[in-house]
């Protein structure tokens, strides 16, 4: 019988083949079902879209009245995202939007998810069912005998058929997991050879473990999508009939000219902006190989291997733990309460526990609960996850709250320009037709009724160019297209400093956090935990060497038994091999110096049960069957809670000792341990009978292991140092406005000393409550008490992932932009909820890191506070583009305004303005948005969400270069002939003389002012500018390619080659820009921002319009 999905992307091949009506029953059943699981996920992403939208009025996020008033777009629904799209004035949509989120494709992606779960979860239900049909009749004849491939006894499609159908029969007839094990030459134990050549021939038999992504769009495609401005389609429109009319009229030789150099312009502000476009998709394409490359565990020769998820192969022995993502379709070997979380697959959020009955895993499931070992059966392609990535797009479009905000700035001064576009458009149609515009020699340009029909449309189409090109320099396009591109150079530079961002709205949110919520264990201390103290029995040192067999033997079996980690003895006689967590790894060290035999200790006795350590409860527990049949549960966790559960203690020589005289020894000797900033463990176990232990698999399952009337084996002291520069790192925090905050599962002592030790806490006069509080005390208050003590926590110990979640949601009520790390499971709660959720790319489980908004690589805290960095400078550098765009615009605007209105003619034409266009958007944002962070960054206190992206000190420095660029160009505009001396040239020379000086004192002037905009609150704008190359060069560029307009190409830009005397006057023009910004600068500005001056008029407008309208009303 073969079953195939609709789509063709599932099969299943066995005996015999289907009828006709058996096509039509499985087609209704598909059809059906994919319609009723259609309802119901539409059913769950209204409530989901629901939900957003009700915690974002929550946060104050949504603004009815503003639509570009979004302070986080993270979690945003897609309602909001939708309005501030729909209220922005776009010339380009496909460029502006390209880096947001597709809505319609994210819709469509769903849509297909959706399919794709349904026809997956139709054609098992149908398979099964009839098989368990057949079953009845003829039991065991549906699974075809295994085909041998290459080296091993069982052909891929097979495999493929018994994933994908989860075909336990067809598994108990190639022999189960052991029978798998010898068709694909591997071994359960020690996983497959680490040699290359078979590794190299497991991928070409079974595949890699890769699926065919879609290519990144081509230069061609970003050629295309920056042509699809409207105002450049309609200036190369122009350019066509200009070239048209200027041939008829001149004649080809000289009337080609105007209207080649409007297409020639167009065509090298299309490249200019394709190639930074291309260059920037080529960045983010990088960072998302870089997303998607997982490092996981993998058995190989027997040893525990660190691989990238694209190296699993066939036959690979994976342990699973919680937190982990499945890499490949598999079936289990072994696990005890081993739970997936398959709602990638399935869609539906149910916990499916897998055990013998159920042993088969899909890849791209998450580990919800347990631990477990499987043998993976099947990667790529030959997998349902691989099928579904394969069929999808992935869409990294995000939008970010500064580029909502900047197309809300865009949008404003873009409607501004129009409207100025539109005046100059009027002013000059009205003054050519009434008969007011002259040529350069001083005739009139327009006699009604003696000038041709094709003379009077050149004269048009030259004003519509004008006014068309007015509104290209007028709406900053590249405005939002800013921030995609100084996030795109700081995400790249940030892999430099350890930081993989997964949500571009991170790296700039990350400038405004006010709290960081930092991890202990790793981020805060170096994570090489040793041994250094251990009190057995009532001894105190760091390996115990006069210890009775007895507490030896026990010791060592609870050790080797109750861990995720491995030892591995080479038998060449090299150095032990110790895998594990960092403190599993840690314990295991020391109880390989007691002599512990790890390998024959596991072989000697079996696991009946195994309770994982859980962050909630601090402990974990096993138990293990004996050879002498006899059964011992061991504990292991934070020392004090195991203690309290103990009623006896082992002693030196291996005799129980009662523990209630000594108990407060042991809680000394652990506080003792902890104020030396020690992390305390304690190693407790108790004898069970054999009768009361479950007998079936699933009671077993269910068996909650004792863990009263444990006997004390051993107390150890973990060191883990602090990172060398994380006291530096807390004190620039501190001084940038930040506070750290430490939230640890550890000790509260041990808390309290490392926060000492760190910074955090700066005397032990602060070290008491609130400042130091345990998790269980925070989460006792009620709501309203939380989050009057949050602002005061520095430390808190003992705490549980719920705890650092209370903890994030009462900072955030209280208006804290937080930044919270964490790399367990449990904490992906506070991971999503935070501001800004950072998980640890060593020890961070997968489930954590998909929640998180950026992944430290390195696990360090310094790598954090680079992250503060890079946030502010991100913001710093878009104030920057701001402040340099809107000079040039305004500018611009007035030049072309005052002289249209005065003289009927424009000193900067078309081709002019499209060049300073390049200057100020694509080659400005290039410049600018990619200056590094500096120093001065972190002596700032953190950027408001709602302050005004034009500061106060940005509108001076603004006004002051712009009223000076204005003044100087409009003098030379009405007066430049006599200053110049020029009375005695030609009327039409010296005009275009002067339009020539005017052009190049104006492009001059930005190059200088492209300085200034680098500091824009220091007086110094040239420190650290040689270092910045980029800078420099697009500089250097943009001068030498003025001086081939000027010099070299004058038809095209309608100007005439300078005398080395005026490109002197011209670059004393631009170099009065840098000592009137340096003056300007000792010009004092008001605290309060100048945009409240107009807010608050505006919002007393519009409440008492409503208020006015209700008593209208009444």
């Amino acid at each position: 019988m073969s079953i195939t999905s609709s789509k063709g992307l599932l099969s299943s091949t066995t005996a015999t083949t289907p009828t006709m009506s058996e096509r039509d029953l499985e087609s209704g059943i598909t059809s059906d079902a994919a319609a009723a699981g259609k309802g119901f996920d539409e059913e769950e992403e209204e409530e989901e879209e629901k939900k957003k939208v009700v915690d974002e009025e929550e946060d104050g996020v949504e603004d009815e009245s503003d639509p570009f008033d979004i302070a986080q777009t993270k979690n945003a629904s897609h309602n909001t995202l939708r309005r501030w799209r729909q209220a922005a004035l776009v010339l380009n949509a496909s460029r502006r939007f390209r880096y947001t989120l597709d809505l319609k494709k994210e819709e469509e992606k769903e849509q297909r998810r959706r399919t794709i779960r349904a026809h997956a979860q139709v054609i098992r239900a149908a398979l099964l069912f009839k098989l368990a049909g057949e079953r009845q009749i003829v039991s065991g004849s549906s699974v075809a005998p295994p085909t041998p491939i290459g080296d091993f006894d069982i052909a891929v499609e097979q495999l493929s058929t018994m994933n994908r159908d989860h075909n336990v029969e067809a598994l108990h007839q190639y022999g189960g997991v052991r029978g798998l094990e010898r068709m694909l030459k591997t071994n359960l134990e020690t996983g497959v050879s680490p040699d290359e050549a078979d590794i190299s021939n497991r991928k070409n038999v079974f595949g890699a473990n890769t699926y065919p992504r879609r290519k990144g769009r081509s230069f061609l495609r970003f050629l295309w999508e920056a042509w699809q401005d409207l105002t450049l389609i309609i200036l190369m429109v122009a350019a066509i009939l200009s070239l048209a009319l200027g041939i008829k009229t001149e004649g080809i030789k000289e009337g080609w000219y105007d209207g080649a150099s409007i297409y020639i312009a167009v065509i090298l502000v299309i490249v200019v902006t394709a190639v930074s476009d291309y260059r920037q998709s080529l960045q983010f394409q990088n960072l998302n190989d870089e997303k998607r490359n997982i490092q996981l565990e993998v058995m190989r020769g027997g040893r525990a291997v660190k691989t990238s998820i694209f190296d699993i192969v066939v036959g690979d022995i994976v342990p699973l733990r919680i937190g982990d993502q499945v890499p490949a379709d598999g079936v289990l070997i072994s696990g005890h309460s081993l739970a997936l979380d398959e709602s990638s697959m399935t869609g539906e959020s149910k916990i499916v526990h897998k055990d013998q009955k159920a042993p088969f895993l899909m890849s791209g499931c998450k580990v919800a609960d347990g631990v477990g070992t499987m043998l993976v059966t099947g990667v790529g392609i030959n997998t349902e996850w691989g099928l579904l990535m394969a069929s999808i797009s992935e869409d990294t479009g995000e939008e970010t709250p500064l580029q909502v905000r900047l197309n809300g700035v865009a949008t404003f001064i873009g409607i501004v320009g129009l409207a100025v576009a539109v005046l100059v458009l009027v002013v000059l149609l009205a003054r050519y037709f009434t008969g007011h515009t002259k040529y350069a020699d001083g005739s009139v340009q327009f006699v009604a009724g003696h000038t041709k029909f094709s003379t009077a449309l050149d004269g048009v189409v030259k004003i519509i160019t004008i006014a068309v090109t007015i509104v290209v320099v007028a709406v900053p396009e590249g405005l939002p297209l800013a921030v995609t591109l100084t996030l795109a150079y700081s995400m790249r530079k940030m892999m430099a400093d350890k930081a993989l961002v997964r949500r571009l709205s991170a790296c700039e949110t990350m400038g405004s956090a006010t709290t960081i919520c930092s991890d202990k264990t790793g981020t805060l201390t170096l994570n090489e935990m040793t041994v250094v103290d251990a009190c057995v029995g009532k001894g105190r040192t760091s390996v115990p060497s006069e210890l009775h067999s007895e507490a030896r033997s026990l010791l060592c079996e609870g050790v080797a038994h109750n861990t995720t980690g491995n030892v591995f003895v080479p038998k060449t006689g090299e150095d032990v091999e110790v895998t594990g967590s960092p403190t599993e790894k840690a314990i295991l060290s020391w109880a390989v110096k007691l002599g512990m035999k790890f390998d024959a200790i596991r072989s000697e006795s079996k696991v009946l049960h195994v309770f994982p350590f859980n962050s909630e409860k601090k402990r974990g527990g096993v138990a293990v069957k004996t050879t002498d049949n006899s059964v011992h549960i061991h504990w292991k966790g934070a020392a004090e809670i195991v203690l309290a559960s103990c009623s006896g203690y082992l002693d030196l020589n291996g005799c129980v000792q009662s523990i209630d005289n000594d108990k407060e020894y042991f809680r000394s000797a652990i506080d003792d341990m902890a104020a030396h900033s020690l992390r305390c463990v304690a190693i407790a176990y108790r004898s069970y009978e054999l009768e009361k232990v479950p007998t079936d698999d699933e009671a077993l399952a269910k068996w909650v292991l004792p863990e009263d009337s444990l006997v004390l084996l051993a107390i150890v002291g973990i060191k883990d140092p602090c990172r060398p520069g994380v006291k530096d790192a807390v004190r620039i925090c501190t001084s940038a406005g930040v506070k750290v905050r430490m939230v640890t599962g550890d000790n509260i002592q041990t808390a309290r000393a490392i926060a000492l030790e760190c910074g955090i806490l700066g005397s032990t006069a602060e070290a008491s409550e609130p400042n130091v509080i345990e998790g269980k005390v925070f989460r006792a208050y009620s709501e309203k008490e939380r989050e009057q003590i949050a602002h005061k926590i520095t430390v808190m110990g003992r705490s549980s992932p719920n705890d650092k979640l209370l903890l994030v949601q009462a900072l955030r009520k209280r208006g804290e932009v937080v930044a919270v790390t964490g790399d367990g499971t449990n904490d992906a709660p506070a991971l999503h909820e935070a501001d800004i959720g950072l998980s640890m790319g060593i020890q961070g489980t997968e489930v954590a890191k998909e929640s998180s908004d950026i992944i430290i690589l390195d696990d360090n805290f310094a790598s954090v506070v680079k992250v503060v960095r890079w946030g502010r400078s991100v913001y710093a550098n878009i104030q920057k583009f701001i402040q340099f765009q809107l000079t040039v615009n305004v500018a611009a605007l007035v030049i072309n305004v005052v002289a249209a209105i005065s003289s009927g003619d424009v000193p900067l034409n078309a081709v002019q303005l499209l060049w300073v266009n390049l200057i100020m958007d694509t080659l400005g944002a290039l410049a600018l948005a990619t200056e590094p962070p500096t120093d001065h960054l972190m002596h700032r206190t953190p950027v408001g969400r709602r302050e005004p992206l034009i500061t106060n000190i940005m509108w001076r420095n603004l006004l002051i270069q712009a009223s000076y660029q204005v003044v100087v160009l409009l003098v030379l505009n009405f007066s430049g002939i006599s200053i110049l001396g020029l009375e005695h040239d030609t009327e039409e020379h010296a005009t275009v003389v002067k339009n020539t000086m005017i052009f190049n004192a104006f492009v001059l002037c930005q190059i200088f002012n492209e300085f200034n905009a680098r500091k824009p609150d220091e007086i110094n704008v040239f420190d650290g500018v040689t270092k910045n190359k980029l800078f420099m060069g697009i500089v250097g560029f943009t001068f030498v390619l003025q001086i081939i307009l000027i010099e070299v190409s004058g038809k095209f830009t309608k100007t005439v080659r300078l005398s080395w005397k005026l490109w002197l006057v011209s670059m004393a023009i631009g170099f009065v820009s840098w000592p009137l910004a340096a003056v300007g600068k000792l010009i004092p500005v008001p605290e309060t921002p100048a945009s409240e001056y107009f807010v608050k008029p505006l919002r007393k407008l519009r409440n008492r319009g409503p208020s006015s309208s209700s008593s209208q009303d009444q």
